[in-house]
């Protein structure tokens, strides 16, 4: 199977949220077909929902010997694996991981979009993705992750190491 890059979003805000993001990105870097190249510093964001804890988010880079499908079914089960329910849209959670882009790959299937269809607007996605992925082209847009982060308000995301 062919190599992939693909990035890769991590949040919290239930528990000791540093302490399940670095352990949820042992547990992607140890799986097979999966090489963590790259993470981002680790930010404060606001939440964006109900009201709820302030998020620890972070973003990573990977090498997937793996379809987008298979990717998106393990990081399901890490989320499990580290405790996280689905109660409510956009709930406190202890782990949230998303696949914000494959390779330059534009895909629409009921349970995986890519590029992640919200991600042009999150400061808490293109903050810690453009730390580690400045120049990589969102392929709907057409734009550098550099020039996307230019257009939204990042008042709310405070790196914090």
């Amino acid at each position: 199977m062919k190599i992939a890059r693909c990035a890769i979003a991590l949040g919290s805000n239930l528990g000791d949220s540093r302490t399940i993001l670095e352990n949820a990105l042992i547990a992607i870097a140890h799986t097979p077909g999966i090489t963590l190249q790259s993470q981002s510093s680790w930010y404060q964001t606001a939440a964006v929902g109900p009201p709820q804890p302030d998020y620890l988010n972070g973003c990573a880079i990977l090498e997937v010997e793996r379809s987008p499908q298979e990717l998106l079914e393990i990081l399901l089960q890490i989320e499990v694996k580290f405790g996280r329910v689905r109660r409510e849209r956009w709930g406190p959670r202890t782990l949230d991981l998303d696949i914000i882009l494959f390779d330059d790959l534009v895909l629409d299937l009921p349970n995986l979009h890519l590029p992640h269809p919200q991600m042009s607007f999150r400061a808490f996605v293109l903050v810690p993705l453009a730390e580690i992925a400045p120049t990589w082209i969102e392929p709907i847009s057409g734009k550098a992750i550099a020039e996307l982060v230019k257009a939204v308000d990042c008042s709310q995301v405070r790196r914090i190491n």
